[in-house]
C-alpha cells in the first residue's frame, strides 16, 4: 500500500503505550465496560471497596455540569455517603503526586448518544477517559481528525454517563504531524499544538511525540499542572511548550535558587498566561510569602488584572491606591463586604509599589516585609525597570526574588541611558531563562508575519531642480505636520483601507508622532465622507503650556471665536470622546480618572468587536493591547527597536484563514530601523520567516500556482471531465492555493488584477466549479465508500466576501437593464458566474433568474428596482412558505418558531422540532425518513431566503442581525445531514 492505513497506525501506538511506556492495556468495548473499568480503578486508586449504591452515587456526582464543571469536579474530592452511614473521600485525580494515579489505555471504545460514535484511542487515569487521541491515515490533512473530534463532541462524548466530557486533552496524528489541545469546543484549529523541546525544536512524529508527551507522568502533570480552567469564559486552555518550559525554568529557579532571572518570550506568544500559571505555582510553594506581578502603568494593571482574574476568579484584586496595596502586603486587605480576603498574589503598578517602599506614612508598616521571601514578576520588563524605582525594591526587599518578562529585551544596541548609566535586561535580571522569539512563533503559526509598506516620498527644491527625498531625509516639524501632507494620507487611508481590512472585516490603528499630529488627523478624517468609526485616546498632561500665552496683544476690536483656537489638549479629547458617545450612545468624560479609564475600557472592547474602525493614538495601546481583529497598523511616528516591535505585534494575532498578515502602513520610512529591530530581536537570517516579501513576489506565486492550476485543469469544462477522485483532489489543493495567495494579494495596496496572469473572471469561474465540487462532496450519499474529497478542507472563509450579496446584485441589475440588447446576454453571463461564486448566493440563483425574466424590463426606474426586487422577494418567500407547508402537511405556526429559533441561536432544529412541524404524527419507521427530508426543505428555505441577502426586508435584516447567523449558515448543508438519524448510523469512521 502506498500510504499507512489507520487501523496500522493505531495498532502501534497502543503497542508504544502498553509495552514500552507502561500503561496497562484494557478492552473497553462500550459504556457498561467503561463504567466497570472505573469502579474497579477507582477502588484500587482509593484503596477501598465500593457497593453498587456507593458507585451510583459517584456516577450521579460525575454526571453534573458541563466540560468547565467536570473539571473542577475531576480536581476535587467527593465525600461519599456510604451505606453504613458514614462518609468516604474519594478522590478522582492526584494532582500532588501527579505520577502516583493509574494508567490504561485502549481503543475503539463505542458510545451510543445522539449517534452511535467509535473512538480511537483513549487513555484512561484512575478509570476516568482523560486523553483522547484520533488518528487519520498518513496523507489526511490533519484538520479531519479535528473535525472528526468537534463530531463527537456534538453527538456523544455528552450523553449517558458523560464520561467523555471528562476528557482533558485531545490528541490528533496523521503519523507524520502531530498536535495536542485543551478540550474547549470554542477553538479553532489554529489553537492545536506542536509540541517542543526547550529549544524549541517541534516534535512532528507520532511515535517521537508518544515518547515523551504522552510518557505517563509527564502527560499526567500536564493535566495536573499545566490546564487552566479559564473562569470567566469557562473553558480549559493548555500551556504550548514554550510556556511550559518557561514555567519550569521559573520554579526551578525559585526553589532551587535565590538567583532572578528573565523569560524572553515575543510579544503575542501569552506572556500573560504563562505568568499567572507561574504565579498561580509559586503562591503554593512553602518558602514563597507573596507573589507580585508589577506592571508599569494603570492601562496595563486593569487590562492584567482582568486577564488574571479570567484565569481564576477572584484569584488577584487590582489596586486602587497605594493603602490597599500596604494592607494587601500585611493580610488586611477587606473586600467590598468587608471580608477579610488572604492576597497571596498581588497586581500592581510599580509607581504605587514604589510609593509603598519610600514614603514615610508606609515605611513602617512596610518594615516587616523585608526579610521575607517574596518573588515579584515584572510583565514587559524593559519598560519598567531601568531608573531609580528598581533599584529602591531590591533595596528594601532583601530576600527578593525578581522574574522579567519581555517581548522585547534591552540590549547593548538598543539601551538608553540615564544618570545610573546604560544598563541591560540581563544586567538587572540576570539569566536568561528560557527564550522564544519572533521568528519562533511565526514557525508554530502563533503569531502571523508582518507586510510592511513605505507610503510617501516628498520633493525638496535646490538650485530650482526638484530632488525626489523621502521623508527621513527632509524630516522637519513644519513638513511632517503640514496640513496637504496629513490630508493626502487621511485620503490615502481612506482608499485603502477596505482592501487592507478585508471589507473591515478587521479593524485598524494609527500610531502618530504627538498630541498636535493626532488632533490634526482626527479633524481631517471628520471632514472627509466616509462610513468609517473613527476614535482616539491619549494622554494630556494636566499644566501643559498654554499657546495663547505667547506675549503678543492683539489690539484688533474685530471678534475672534476662541472657542476652536487652541484648546488644551485635554479640552480637545473631551470634544473627541463626545463624538465617541453620540456614536455608541455613551457618557465617558474626562472629568474624573474613573471615567477616563471607563473610557479606556470600552475603546478597547469596541475595538476588539470591531465597532471601531481605525482608532488614532500617539503612545497608548501600542504595548499590552491584544486584539485578533485588529489587522492594520498606520504609522505615522519614529520608531525603533522594543518600541517598533511592541507596535508591529498589535496586528499579528492569529485569527482564522483570512488574516494572513499584519499589515503596516509605513508613511515614515522606517526600513533601517524596521531591519534593525527584527536583527536585534530575532536572527537576521530568518528576515523572511518575520516579513512579507514584497508585491511582485506574490504576483510571482499566484502565475506559479495558477500554471500549476491549468495543469491539472487546461480549461473551465475540463474541470467537469475529471471523473478521478484523486485528480479532483489535485485540482482542490491546486485551487485552494491560488486561494491562498490571492487572499494575500489583495492586501496589497497596489494589488491590480491586470498584474497576474489570470483574469479576475477565470478565476470566478475555476472557484464556481471548485464550489460544485465541495458540494458534491458534502451532499455525497452516506452509503458510498469513504472519499478522499472528505479529507480534506475546502477553506471556504477564503471565499466569502461581505461585499458581494444580494444588495451588490441589484446594482449589476441597473446595469443590466439600460445595456443595449446585445450586450444584456453578456452581463447576465457576468451575474449568472458572480452569483456562482459566492457561497450565499447559490440557492439564489433561480429567484434572482427569475426576477429578471419577469419583472427587470417592467421597471421604469433605476431607483425603484430595489424595492420591486424587495416585494418579489417577500412574495416568493410566502409562495415558497405554504408550498413547502403544503408539500409537506406542516404546522405552519411551528415551522415559523423553528425558523424564528434558528435565526435567533444559530442551532439546526433538532429531530424533535422537526416532528412537532408535523400536522400528521408518522410511525417510528416513516419517522426516520420524514424528519430528514422535512429538515432538509426547512434548511433549504432558509438558505434562499434569509442567508447573505444584504436588505432585503425585516425577515432578512433579522437574519443578518443574529449574531450566530453567519457563522451557523456556512455549513447548514453538512449540519443538516448531520442531523439526521440514518447519516452517523451508516457514516464510516
Amino acid at each position: 500500500m502506498s500510504t499507512q492505513p489507520e487501523a496500522v497506525l493505531e495498532a502501534n501506538l497502543v503497542k508504544q503505550l502498553s509495552e514500552e511506556l507502561g500503561y496497562e492495556k484494557v478492552l473497553i468495548t462500550d459504556e457498561a465496560a467503561l463504567k466497570a473499568n472505573l469502579k474497579h480503578q477507582l477502588e484500587k486508586h482509593n484503596k477501598t471497596t465500593l457497593s453498587d449504591t456507593e458507585f451510583a452515587r459517584i456516577l450521579n456526582h460525575l454526571n453534573k455540569g458541563n466540560v468547565f464543571e467536570k473539571a473542577k469536579i475531576l480536581r476535587d474530592k467527593f465525600a461519599l455517603p456510604k451505606d453504613d452511614g458514614t462518609t468516604s473521600y474519594i478522590e478522582f485525580l492526584d494532582s500532588e503526586h501527579w505520577c502516583q494515579n493509574l494508567f490504561q489505555v485502549t481503543q475503539q471504545v463505542t458510545i451510543e448518544g445522539k449517534y452511535k460514535n467509535r473512538y480511537d484511542v483513549t487513555l484512561l487515569i484512575n478509570g476516568l477517559p482523560l486523553v483522547q487521541i484520533e488518528l487519520k491515515r498518513r496523507g489526511v490533512e490533519l484538520k479531519e481528525a479535528f473535525n472528526q473530534i468537534n463530531r463527537y463532541q456534538r453527538h456523544s462524548y455528552g450523553y449517558n454517563s458523560a464520561l467523555f466530557n471528562y476528557v482533558q486533552l485531545f490528541v490528533i496524528s496523521n503519523g507524520v504531524n502531530t498536535k495536542y489541545y485543551a478540550n474547549n469546543k470554542k477553538q479553532t484549529f489554529k489553537q492545536t499544538f506542536f509540541w517542543a523541546d526547550k529549544e524549541n525544536k517541534n516534535i512532528h512524529n507520532l511515535e517521537a511525540f508518544t515518547s515523551v508527551f504522552l510518557e505517563r507522568c509527564h502527560i499526567s502533570k500536564m493535566i495536573c499542572k499545566y490546564i487552566v480552567l479559564a473562569e470567566v469564559p469557562k473553558i480549559l486552555m493548555v500551556l504550548r511548550p514554550y510556556q511550559y518550559h518557561a514555567v519550569e525554568s521559573i520554579i526551578d529557579r525559585v526553589q532551587n535558587t535565590n538567583k532572578n532571572g528573565y523569560i524572553w518570550h515575543t510579544t503575542g506568544s501569552g506572556k500573560t498566561l504563562t505568568s499567572f500559571k507561574a504565579s498561580q505555582i509559586l503562591v503554593k510553594l512553602p518558602h514563597v510569602h507573596k507573589v507580585v506581578f508589577v506592571v508599569d502603568r494603570k492601562d496595563l494593571d486593569f487590562q492584567t488584572t482582568k486577564e488574571f482574574n479570567s484565569f481564576a476568579e477572584g484569584s488577584v484584586d487590582g489596586t486602587d491606591n497605594t493603602k490597599i496595596l500596604v494592607d494587601q502586603f500585611l493580610g488586611r486587605y477587606k473586600d467590598k463586604k468587608g471580608q477579610s480576603v488572604q492576597t497571596d498574589l498581588i497586581i500592581t503598578t510599580i509607581q504605587k509599589l514604589n510609593t509603598a517602599i519610600s514614603k514615610k506614612r508606609y515605611l513602617n508598616e512596610m518594615e516587616q516585609l523585608r526579610d521575607e521571601h517574596i518573588v515579584f514578576i515584572f510583565d514587559e520588563c524593559h519598560r519598567s525597570q531601568f531608573g531609580e524605582t528598581h533599584r529602591n525594591i531590591t533595596r528594601f526587599f532583601e530576600k527578593a526574588q525578581m522574574i522579567g518578562f519581555t517581548g522585547t529585551p534591552i540590549f547593548e544596541e538598543n539601551a538608553v541611558g540615564n544618570k545610573l548609566g546604560k544598563r541591560t535586561t540581563a544586567d538587572l535580571f540576570g539569566d536568561r531563562l528560557h527564550r522564544y522569539v519572533i521568528t519562533d512563533a511565526i514557525s508554530d503559526d502563533n503569531v502571523l508575519k508582518f507586510s510592511v509598506e513605505y507610503v510617501g516620498r516628498y520633493k525638496e527644491k535646490e538650485s530650482a531642480n526638484e530632488l525626489d527625498i523621502e521623508v527621513e531625509a527632509i524630516n522637519t516639524q513644519e513638513v511632517l505636520e503640514s496640513p496637504y501632507r496629513i490630508e493626502k494620507i487621511v485620503d490615502y487611508i481612506l482608499s485603502v483601507h477596505p482592501r487592507k481590512t478585508h471589507s473591515k472585516e478587521f479593524t485598524a490603528m494609527m500610531c502618530v508622532g504627538s498630541v498636535d499630529m493626532l488632533t490634526k488627523y482626527y479633524e481631517t478624517f471628520k471632514s472627509r465622507k466616509h462610513d468609517l468609526k473613527i476614535a482616539t485616546i491619549f494622554s494630556y498632561t494636566a499644566n501643559e503650556e498654554d499657546k495663547d500665552a505667547n506675549g503678543l496683544i492683539d489690539f484688533d476690536e474685530t471678534k475672534v471665536d476662541e472657542e476652536h483656537i487652541n484648546k488644551h489638549s485635554r479640552e480637545k479629547l473631551d470634544e473627541y470622546i463626545n463624538d465617541y458617545n453620540a456614536m455608541f450612545g455613551t457618557k465617558f468624560s474626562t472629568k474624573d480618572s474613573q471615567s477616563f479609564y471607563n473610557y479606556y475600557n470600552d475603546i478597547s472592547k469596541r475595538v476588539k468587536q470591531r465597532e471601531v474602525d481605525i482608532l488614532l493614538v500617539v503612545n497608548m495601546f501600542l504595548t499590552g493591547f491584544d486584539s485578533k481583529s485588529l489587522n492594520t497598523l498606520y504609522v505615522d511616528k519614529n520608531l525603533k527597536y522594543h518600541g517598533l516591535i511592541q507596535a508591529f505585534s498589535r496586528t499579528n494575532r492569529i485569527l482564522g484563514e483570512t488574516k494572513s498578515q499584519g499589515n503596516i502602513v509605513c508613511f515614515r520610512n522606517l526600513k533601517t530601523a524596521t531591519d534593525d529591530a527584527i536583527a536585534l530581536f530575532s536572527d537576521l537570517d530568518k528576515k523572511d520567516k518575520i516579513l512579507m516579501g514584497p508585491y511582485e513576489e506574490y504576483v510571482e506565486k499566484f502565475n506559479e500556482a495558477f500554471a500549476k492550476l491549468i495543469a491539472i485543469a487546461p480549461s473551465i469544462n475540463s474541470v467537469d471531465a475529471i471523473i478521478d477522485e484523486e485528480k479532483q483532489l489535485e485540482f482542490i489543493k491546486a485551487f485552494r492555493e491560488l486561494m491562498r495567495v490571492r487572499n494575500i494579494l489583495e492586501g496589497f495596496a497596489d494589488f491590480d488584477w491586470n498584474n497576474l496572469s489570470m483574469a479576475e473572471q477565470l478565476f470566478e469561474d475555476y472557484k464556481s466549479k471548485y464550489l460544485d465540487l465541495y458540494e458534491r462532496t458534502k451532499s455525497r450519499n452516506e452509503t458510498e465508500k469513504v472519499s478522499v474529497l472528505q479529507e480534506i478542507d475546502f477553506e471556504l472563509e477564503l471565499i466569502h466576501k461581505d461585499e458581494i450579496n444580494v444588495a451588490y446584485i441589484l446594482k449589476l441589475l441597473a446595469k443590466y437593464r439600460k445595456a443595449k440588447t446585445e450586450e444584456q446576454q453578456k452581463q447576465r453571463d457576468t451575474i449568472v458566474s458572480i452569483i456562482n461564486a459566492q457561497p450565499g448566493l447559490r440557492s439564489k440563483r433561480e429567484l434572482i433568474e427569475k426576477f429578471i425574466d419577469d419583472h427587470l424590463m417592467h421597471i421604469e426606474d433605476d431607483d425603484l428596482i430595489d424595492d420591486a426586487f424587495e416585494k418579489f422577494w417577500d412574495e416568493e418567500q410566502v409562495k415558497a412558505f405554504d408550498e413547502l407547508c403544503e408539500e409537506e402537511d406542516l404546522n405552519k405556526a411551528e415551522v415559523n418558531r423553528v425558523i424564528d429559533t434558528y435565526l435567533y441561536d444559530g442551532r439546526p432544529p433538532l429531530k424533535d422540532d422537526i416532528a412537532n412541524t408535523l400536522n400528521v404524527k408518522p410511525k417510528l419507521l416513516e419517522r426516520k425518513k420524514i424528519v430528514p427530508r422535512v429538515l432538509d426543505k426547512i434548511m433549504g428555505f432558509i438558505e434562499k431566503f434569509y442567508d447573505g441577502g444584504g436588505s432585503l426586508g425585516s425577515s432578512t435584516e433579522k437574519a443578518a442581525n443574529s449574531s450566530n447567523y453567519a457563522n451557523a449558515i456556512s455549513g447548514n448543508a453538512m449540519m443538516a445531514a448531520e442531523e439526521s438519524e440514518e447519516y452517523m448510523e451508516k457514516a464510516p469512521k
